[in-house]
């Protein structure tokens, strides 16, 4: 189907095509920012809360795993359908959608009686969140030339450094709050969306370039088909059978299958919702590479550390939130000093390839650690990690912005988004039964160095999220020494996979950041119609 543009003309036109000011902007930003904050901190507010959730539900590793994976991957899945929406209608609309849908499921996960209920609310959730998160940097780009898109570029990556890093801290504090309970991990996002809601529809005002066309959803389906495929297999193997088995080759097949169809679906959609010609483009097939590597390391961090401080060190949920702060400082700082450095210079590269070289040094830091590591030398390897973080997620996306032509400006920043959050999916369920199985394993060479009975392991309920105050007091050393070592592992094996990130963007050719209108940019490239469509207002 072929589509037809729709842009704004007559007297109108005039107003949307000067440059915002720095106040505009920013009230404009402000609604996003809110919404950003709170889509992102669904994902990882839940980290230091799921043990003492799961204790309530009864839920184990494989729940654990599944509460986190199941919005990242219903986030990746819908957000190339959010990308694609954007570029055919209201924009502005759009996000208050997905915060509606993020509100709503929101309220149901904290009525969630049992794991599968938590699991599907979180599917839910995820959808309105990637809406959210993809829609925040698309808004941006619409009212701000890519010169001057570094500066609040660095806005947003503060924001989503204090949802990713900060959402433990928080989520522990909510936990260790009596009168609160863990449900309000949950809740607490909600009044903040409604705020949201309503700032946006106060200060958000962009031209409408609307397209007459079709989604292709069964390119979306086949495309989540593929993606949740893979991460079953992932996450299921070497536990419930083995990795070398009929099931591993039937899903790892399945998988493949169902993205060569994804791609020849694609290829042949009048509008694909991953359109396969911005792989032509050098930058956005080599920042797709990287932004999926590089999630890896932004939700293991999370995930993870969490898991570490609680289950190694004996930590409650709140001190294991506070004993992350060089991360959330280093992420925090470095963003926004890389923004306003990249909008007065124009040059992003040397963020990029900054990033991922300190991203690579951090996570091998953190694979040496154990359940008595120094803190200080812990804070110095989380720290290097956050900094790395900052110089790298956002500006993937910039780099993208900087390259595609506005009207595909949508689509791409999506993709970028789509395949951080595919890797961080992906990257969380395979270390997730990394994690599972060498704890197993490092458990059971604990009992018999001890030379205790391997049916002491039993306390750990088959696989149950242990509560160390409960256990007996012979086990809890070898319990906290099996989980610090499980997951130093873990952080082991995701180095070589933010190494490879680093030499993915050290091939990305680096294009100056130009300057121009957005508003402009995108009418010159859709012709106009007779029927003027007017401003969101």
């Amino acid at each position: 189907m072929t589509s037809t543009p729709t842009a704004r003309t007559g007297p109108g036109a005039s107003a949307a095509d000067r440059p915002m000011t720095h106040r505009e902007i920013l009230e404009a930003l402000s609604g996003l920012l809110i919404g950003l904050f709170v889509a992102v901190l669904s994902s990882t507010i839940v980290s230091n809360a799921l043990p003492r959730i799961l204790t309530d539900l009864h839920g184990g590793e494989s729940a654990y795993t599944w509460v986190i994976t199941a919005a990242l991957l219903s986030l990746t899945a819908s957000t190339p359908i959010w990308g694609k929406l954007s570029d055919l209608v209201s924009k502005k609309l759009l996000v208050q959608v997905a915060l509606v849908i993020y509100i709503l499921s929101s309220t149901l996960a904290g009525l969630s009686q049992n794991t599968g209920q938590l699991i599907a609310c979180r599917v839910l959730q995820g959808v309105g969140a990637g809406g959210v998160v993809a829609l925040g940097q698309i808004c941006l780009a619409a009212m701000v030339p890519p010169r001057e898109r570094g500066r609040y570029s660095g806005y947003f990556g503060a924001v989503f450094a204090l949802a990713t890093i900060g959402g433990p801290l928080i989520g522990g504090v909510i936990v260790d709050t009596p009168w609160l309970g863990w449900r309000w991990c949950f809740y607490v996002g909600i009044p903040f969306s409604l705020i949201a809601i309503v700032v946006l529809q106060r200060t958000l005002h962009l031209p409408v370039v609307r397209r007459r066309a079709t989604i292709d959803y069964l390119g979306a389906l086949l495309i989540a088909g593929a993606v949740s495929l893979l991460m079953i297999w992932v996450t299921l193997a070497g536990k419930d059978y083995a990795w070398a088995s009929w099931q591993s080759a039937a899903m790892v097949g399945g998988g493949l299958l169902l993205g060569a169809l994804a791609v020849l679906t694609e290829s042949r959609a009048a509008e694909p919702i991953i359109p396969l010609t911005l792989f032509r483009h050098r930058t956005v097939s080599l920042a797709a590479a990287a932004s999926a590597l590089v999630g890896i390391g932004m939700y293991g961090t999370t995930t993870f550390l969490g898991q570490y401080f609680q289950l190694a060190r004996g930590r409650t949920p709140t001190m294991a939130g506070m004993l992350t702060l060089p991360m959330i400082l280093g992420l925090a700082i470095s963003s926004a000093v890389a923004g306003r450095l990249i909008t007065k210079y124009g040059r992003w590269k040397m963020f990029l390839v900054a990033g991922t070289f300190l991203l690579t040094v951090g996570f091998l830091l953190l694979g040496t650690a154990r359940a008595d590591t120094g803190y200080g030398s812990l804070a110095f390897s989380m720290a290097l990690t956050g900094v790395g973080l900052g110089l790298t997620s956002q500006n993937l996306v910039l780099a993208v912005q900087n390259t595609v032509p506005a009207k595909e400006l949508g689509t791409a920043s999506a993709a970028v988004t789509f395949f951080r959050t595919m890797g961080g999916a992906m990257g969380v369920s395979a270390l997730g039964a990394l994690l599972g199985s060498r704890v197993t394993a490092y458990l059971g060479e604990n009992l018999r160095a001890a030379h205790l009975p391997a049916a002491g392991g039993q306390a750990l309920g088959g696989g149950q999220i242990p509560d160390l105050h409960t256990l007996p007091a012979p086990l809890v050393p070898l319990v906290t020494d099996a989980f610090g070592h499980g997951v130093g592992t873990v952080f082991l094996v995701a180095t070589p996979f933010v190494l490879a990130a680093f030499v993915v963007v050290l091939f990305i050719r680096e294009v100056p950041l130009h300057g121009g209108t957005p508003a402009a940019t995108a009418r010159a490239a859709a012709p106009a119609v007779a029927d003027p469509v007017p401003a969101e207002a």
